[in-house]
């Protein structure tokens, strides 16, 4: 019944957490999780701008909370015996966009969410390159 209740309060944020989770058991692993995982973040902070921009602060927090969330798992997954600098220099980067994100989300300026997603899908579209996708 929780979730019914859910469902009626915000129906586009339960539809989305469907829709994510379909997707993410669909590509459960490899480059295709990693891409899904690319586009859901910068999904994210692009939300997070425009809330920051509409005022609408639960919804800004809930992105920036996702948002940080994606950046773990990125984090979580990377090869540091078999990627060597490319894993460390991403390590660096998503504690880097993890710092700016949740100093962000304390005021209301929507662009360093702009600006962080925006570096993270140029990183995602070289991923989608090297990975053929």
């Amino acid at each position: 019944m929780a979730y019914a209740s859910t469902l009626l309060r915000d129906p586009w944020s339960t539809y989305r957490e469907i829709d994510a989770a379909g997707r993410t058991a669909q590509a459960a692993t490899g480059p295709a999780l990693v891409q899904l995982l690319y586009s859901e973040l910068v999904a994210a902070l692009r939300a997070a701008a425009y809330a920051a921009e509409q005022q609408q602060y639960r919804v800004k927090s809930d992105r920036v909370t996702r948002a940080t969330a994606i950046l773990f798992a990125l984090e979580s997954g990377l090869d540091f015996e078999r990627g060597g600098d490319v894993s460390k220099t991403l390590a660096r980067m998503y504690a880097g966009a993890r710092r700016t994100i949740v100093n962000a989300s304390i005021g209301h300026d929507p662009q360093p969410f702009r600006d962080t997603a925006d570096t993270l899908d140029e990183i995602a579209a070289a991923w989608r390159t090297a990975s053929g996708g």
